[in-house]
């Protein structure tokens, strides 16, 4: 599968990425429970697209990584299409990146905006929430 090949809402996505830059993390707390979120560019020779980097996924992931996305989904934030894992989805970093890191991405994406001056809302959904199995019951 390749970046061209995407659609909005679409699952089930096995794709090999490279990672071109990633953005400040923000966190938030929704349904009770703390989270991290990342955007980062991840582009193949077809073009690029914003990968949404969720909780210990950030950690695991520079610019200059390739990474395998499985069983991903696409959704569509203010108009613009988004890769993530999902609840299901698995990111995995198997190598290097093919791009030059020193290339402007072609869509002009800026997701270096630190998270204090950001006024975008974070879309989160329920499923991209872990359980840590901290809570007490």
């Amino acid at each position: 599968m390749q970046v061209k090949d995407l659609k909005p809402k679409q699952g089930n996505v096995d794709i090999v990425v490279d990672v071109v830059d990633v953005g400040d993390t923000r966190e938030f707390q929704k349904f009770g429970k703390p989270g991290k979120v990342a955007t980062a560019i991840a582009k193949d020779e077809t073009g690029d697209i914003k990968l949404t980097l969720w909780n210990e996924d950030i950690e695991k992931v520079n610019a200059g990584d390739k990474v395998h996305l499985t069983n991903g989904y696409v959704n569509e934030w203010q108009g613009e299409m988004q890769l993530t894992t999902g609840r299901l989805g698995k990111l995995e970093v198997v190598g290097k990146a093919d791009v030059d890191l020193n290339k402007e991405p072609d869509s002009k994406i800026r997701t270096n905006i630190p998270a204090e001056e950001s006024d975008e809302e974070i879309n989160v959904e329920e499923e991209d929430i872990e359980d840590s199995g901290d809570e007490e019951i």
